[in-house]
């Protein structure tokens, strides 16, 4: 299933790339359909729309591992923002977070493909290829609470918080 996004979802995915990924370059290309490679050449990418996961990353039945990420939640460490691992349901901190378990997960696992656990956000990424991708809608619960704070959990970020971020 493809998932089409509209214009001010795609602005949204601008500002979280600069601020998460520092990856605005691959986002550019993919919401544009081309652009320039670091070496100069022009080339064609596949539009974001078209970017679609192969299906055996993704298992939309699985749901989420919890409500936190898992490691954190056992070392009594903190978080930014929540992914969630497409394949088997992990739910781990993201990469802008001091300890980054949701691509140590992608990586140990060998499951690239994650999406947004955030609500209002319903992204995929894949760190395989570094590129936002398509994919089915998950298996409920599809974000943290809302009444989970930013960062989390509460009683464990530490009031410098902002400058251990990565």
């Amino acid at each position: 299933m493809r998932r089409t996004l509209e214009g001010w979802r795609i602005e949204r995915l601008i500002q979280h790339a600069r601020w998460s990924h520092g990856n605005q370059h691959a986002l550019t290309e993919a919401t544009t359909g081309s652009g320039v490679r670091p070496d100069g050449e022009d080339h064609e990418t596949p539009r974001l729309e078209e970017a679609v996961t192969d299906a055996t990353e993704i298992n939309a039945l699985v749901p989420p591992s919890g409500t936190g990420c898992v490691e954190c939640l056992a070392s009594d460490g903190w978080w930014l923002h929540l992914r969630r691992c497409a394949q088997c349901g992990h739910i781990g901190c993201c990469d802008s977070s001091p300890s980054q378990h949701a691509s140590r997960h992608a990586r140990d696992a060998g499951h690239p493909v994650v999406q947004s656990f955030e609500p209002g956000e319903d992204w995929f990424w894949n760190y395989r290829t570094s590129e936002f991708a398509g994919g089915p809608a998950l298996a409920a619960p599809t974000q943290h609470p809302l009444d989970q704070p930013v960062p989390a959990p509460r009683d464990r970020v530490p009031p410098d918080w902002q400058r251990q971020l990565h």
